[in-house]
């Protein structure tokens, strides 16, 4: 194996790809190396999605969270065409130049067989939430579904795999900024290689390990946001009107108590509750197939209140590990399950309970009480938050409502970069994520192809 390369990519998600398949379409020459430290895509298999056990088993890698492709290739696959969210990029290029590279990395996606059906906004519904006190941010939206996502992701990888070193189970373990070397682990085995050009596109996954290698090399640091919160799951009849028009209803809410944001989002019209696993913390998602006979009765979303903290506190992920860990505690190491009414009765769900629901859950969670994991604070806003929704989708504060927990959204502290270059590391990039930069397939995507543009001028 060659020991000095053009490009050094650690990560293997969306960000990661779309850099080495920039890099390689417009320069074959190129010789480039990409670590992942979970498996290929092919091997990705979860054993609660494949019926072999029925609550996560803390694999050493993450079959959801881990792997070629990252969490993306395992996620609802919604690809959101504007600037409006899904990342901050516009902090750092203009928004004609993030469109653009969007839209470029839709027709990349699109090459390899994704979708071209975009839902519109719709004012309508828009002004349907402004009369009852909600916020609905607009995008054009496409759904390239966890299944056909996945078929999507394959076709990529195959077109970059005989022109760039990919190395899966494969674990960095440092990167020296003043020699360019990076050190890997590799089936227990240490090794290094060095290159020219370093991109860390770690996604969510990795956050932690990018947030402690600056700190070790000295490099500052913003801490962004952290929401907590839970995954709701009722009958997908209730949010049919907005999964037809628009696909994902994209909603925040101000709450007349505290003042704060709590969001619905990452919406699954017919889909799946799932447990993941990030770095031994159990949490939960979504997912949401193309196929028909994959759908299922019910559809489900994140509803997570945002906190953003302020000095002396600097550890933002890990309050919300925390406050995640407290509930694998009570559940036995799994994800609790609640009905909306038992929470608004002030009393737990229990297994006899839940077998009574009319909503029947999708997701083998322990039936409890989310009141003894989740901060009043967060709890008061998704409460109110609920009955705000419920206005617009009326149902959605149903008794049998289900509200899984907890679900997190770790916004990764941020190095200090110009045009995503880190401050003081020549030629090293962070991106997507994991970097703080980006919160969606579209705008990591296209983070990737910025940066891999930016190493091709040079």
């Amino acid at each position: 194996m060659n020991k000095t390369y053009d490009v050094a990519i650690v990560g293997g998600g969306i960000g990661g790809i779309m850099t080495a398949y920039r890099l390689l379409c417009k320069n074959p020459e190129l010789k480039v190396i990409m670590f992942e430290k979970g498996n290929s895509l092919d091997n990705r298999k979860c054993p609660i999605l494949t019926d072999k056990v029925k609550k996560c088993a803390r694999c050493k890698t993450c079959a959801i969270m881990e792997g070629m492709a990252g969490a993306g290739a395992f996620s609802d696959g919604k690809y959101v065409i504007t600037t409006e969210y899904g990342g901050w990029l516009t902090d750092f290029l203009p928004e004609k130049t993030v469109m653009d590279y969007i839209e470029q990395a839709d027709s990349i996606l699109v090459e390899h067989g994704a979708t071209t059906k975009r839902y519109q906004p719709n004012d309508e519904l828009k002004k349907l939430c402004l009369q009852n006190g909600l916020h609905m941010q607009q995008a054009q939206v496409k759904h390239l579904g966890t299944d056909s996502n996945f078929e999507t992701m394959m076709k990529i990888i195959s077109d970059i795999a005989d022109k760039c070193t990919i190395k899966t189970l494969t674990e960095v373990t440092n990167v020296d900024k003043n020699t360019m070397t990076v050190s890997y682990s590799e089936k227990g085995i240490e090794n290094e290689i060095t290159a020219e050009h370093i991109v860390f596109a770690v996604g969510r996954a990795g956050s932690k390990f990018l947030q402690n290698w600056c700190k070790s090399n000295n490099i500052a640091l913003t801490n962004n946001q952290v929401d907590v919160g839970v995954r709701v799951e009722l009958p997908s009849i209730i949010w049919e009107d907005f999964a037809k028009k628009i696909y994902e209803p994209k909603i925040w809410h101000l709450s007349k108590q505290y003042g704060d944001v709590t969001r619905m989002f990452c919406f699954n019209d017919r889909g799946n509750v799932v447990a993941e696993n990030t770095d031994g913390v159990i949490t939960v998602n979504g997912h949401s197939y193309r196929e028909e006979e994959r759908k299922t009765k019910n559809s489900n979303f994140a509803l997570l209140s945002t906190q953003k903290f302020t000095t002396p506190f600097e550890e933002p992920i890990e309050y919300a590990r925390h406050v995640a860990q407290l509930a694998n505690l009570i559940s036995g190491d799994g994800i609790l399950i609640q009905r909306f009414g038992d929470l608004i009765n002030g009393r737990r769900t229990t297994e006899d309970r839940l077998q009574r629901s009319t909503t029947v859950p999708t997701l083998n969670a322990v039936a409890g009480d989310l009141s003894l994991c989740m901060p009043k604070r967060q709890l008061d806003n998704i409460i109110e938050t609920i009955y705000a929704l419920d206005k617009i989708a009326p149902g959605t504060a149903n008794y049998d409502t289900l509200l899984y927990g907890m679900e997190c959204k770790y916004y990764s502290a941020r190095p200090f970069a110009t045009d995503f270059e880190i401050d003081g590391c020549k030629n090293v990039f962070a991106i997507g994520d994991g970097a703080g930069f980006t919160r969606s397939l579209a705008q990591a995507a296209a983070n990737g192809l910025f940066v891999a543009d930016k190493i091709l001028s040079e």
